[in-house]
């Protein structure tokens, strides 16, 4: 018995997670837990017996989209196509500013949730950097674009993110590919 009950606790809370990262995605971090509840088609009680604050919701929400982060990230440095490699980050990371609006303000905004990250972030720029520079030495990066210059590329995607959410989800991928040839050398 204590079994069943224990797998239903486990099922639940992977439910409310999933519900709370779409909720806090599209709607931001300041959505209420009776929403989230409402959502998730469960008492209010019952997302607090899982997670005892707001808070610890929205830690465990953000730590999810973190490891996401850096398997997406390993599996890019794995890629033995450095110009696919760089081009299919650059792109998962405009898809993220488009589908991932609330929690990215969290993570990469002034939210203090998300700083308890910022070694997680760190290390994804250095991979972001590392990634960059394997393009270049393959020849696949324009010559006089730096490592700095493919930030300041996410920085502008990133910006996007401000506009209404369908104007973002119209400008940002249009913008990643304007981007994408201002950096990638031809094929």
């Amino acid at each position: 018995m204590t079994r069943k009950r224990r797998s239903d606790a486990e099922h639940n809370q992977r439910h409310i997670v999933e519900v709370a990262r779409a909720a806090f995605a599209a709607d931001g971090l300041d959505l209420p837990v009776r929403e989230i509840a409402r959502r998730a088609g469960m008492g209010v009680a019952t997302i607090y017996r899982h997670f005892p604050s707001r808070e610890d919701l929205i830690a465990t929400v953000l730590a999810e989209q973190v490891r996401r982060c850096e398997q997406e990230m390993r599996a890019t440095l794995a890629d033995p196509d450095s110009r696919r490699a760089l081009r299919g980050a650059i792109l998962r990371f405009a898809e993220r500013q488009v589908l991932d609006r609330g929690l990215n303000e969290a993570l990469l905004g002034s939210h203090a949730t998300g700083a308890a990250f910022t070694e997680q972030r760190r290390a994804h720029a250095e991979a972001f950097a590392h990634l960059v520079q394997r393009a270049r030495q393959d020849g696949a990066v324009r010559r006089e674009v730096s490592v700095g210059d493919a930030r300041l590329a996410l920085r502008a995607i990133s910006s996007f993110r401000t506009l209404p959410a369908e104007r973002a989800a119209a400008a940002i991928p249009r913008l990643a590919d304007l981007l994408l040839s201002g950096i990638l050398t031809e094929e």
